[in-house]
Parts: C-alpha cells; structure tokens; sequence
C-alpha cells in the first residue's frame, strides 16, 4: 500500500518515529490550516481549523505497509495516547472515493492518507480557538527560552503555510532577544474559526 503524510508544521524538521521515505513535496492540497494551538512546548503551533483560508500543505512518502502501522508511528511522533480517538486522521483512497481530497491523493498515487488532526488549544482547553488579539498576547508574554522556541516554531514553518494569523503576526516574529516585542496596531481580523 503506497501511504503518504500531509504536513504543515514541526512535522516537517523533525520527523520524529515517523518513517518518511521522500523529501516533503510542496504540491499539497489545500487544507485550513491557522496558528491556533498552544503545544505542550509553548509554541502557537499550527492546526486544522475548518473556517480558515485553505493553505496548500507539504506531504511525503512513508516506509510502512499498512495505514494502522502509519497512524501508530504518528501518534507516537505527536504523543498522542490511544485513548484519545480524535488526534490522528486518516484516509483509505480508492478508485471510487470522491471529494477534493481523494482526486488530489489519486492524482498522485496515494493509496493511504494520514495527517495529525489535534485540535485548536488555548489556556490548555481542547478545542478553544484563540482569536487573533488573543493570539498576539500570548506571544508578547512569552519570556526565555519558550518565547525563543515559540518565535523559532513561526519562523520554521514553510512559507507556504501563509495564514492569515501569521500574516498579521509577522510585525512580532521580527523579535529580538534581549528587547521587547515590537507591537503594532492589531489588525481588525475574525478569528479563522468559531466555535459551535
């Protein structure tokens, strides 16, 4: 079975126990991708968020044979425990499946699709959406080595994954280390997503 992983963040510069067999491509589909969610490294990271502008992801081969080795090794990459269901997505593509999705993998010769599919986070709830003012404050608090590592994580993520939220973002990832953060007017953006 030829299996593939989409990504659209750390994923991608460090692979962690996730057997990637290929560079990452940068012909993804497009996908709603925001920085929406506080990692457990501090960081604002990047997440599925069904109301933001669709990006186009990176995506690479994997050396595994079956799609449940594929979603094992990602969850073990993300930390993932088997008792949560909702972190890892996965897709079986076939000559009959239909959607955006499956004609891009057939277009490709994807058999098996898998993503990381953590939700939104802030002040540790699952599924809260920061919104951008909420996003830029989070960022400005951050102090040491987390505000380094969080500034390091935007700044890490390819160029193509051009959200809206990093957009409006970007007067702050021109930090500098030993200065404050520069502010400017927040820009008067919805948040990419809403919940309910």
């Amino acid at each position: 079975m030829k299996i593939a992983c989409l990504g659209w963040g750390s994923l991608i510069w460090k692979t962690g126990a996730l057997p990637v067999a290929s560079q990452w491509h940068h012909d993804g589909p497009a996908v709603p991708i925001e920085f929406v969610r506080i990692a457990d490294g501090g960081e604002l990271s990047t997440a599925i968020c069904l109301n933001a502008r669709p990006v186009p992801v990176l995506w690479a081969w994997l050396n595994t044979a079956s799609l449940e080795s594929a979603c094992r090794a990602l969850r073990i990459r993300e930390a993932i425990p088997d008792s949560r269901v909702d972190g890892i997505g996965m897709m079986t593509v076939t000559e009959t499946a239909t959607g955006p999705l499956a004609a891009w993998a057939q277009s490709k010769g994807i058999e098996g699709l898998i993503w990381t599919g953590l939700p939104a986070r802030m002040a540790g709830i699952e599924g809260q959406i920061p919104t951008l003012d909420d996003a830029r404050r989070y960022l400005q608090q951050l102090t040491g080595e987390t505000r380094t590592h969080a500034f390091h994580y935007i700044e890490q993520v390819p160029a193509q994954i051009d959200t809206d939220y990093r957009r409006a973002l970007a007067d702050l990832t021109r930090w500098q280390p030993d200065a404050p953060a520069v502010t400017a007017a927040s820009a008067h953006l919805h948040p990419p997503c809403q919940p309910g």
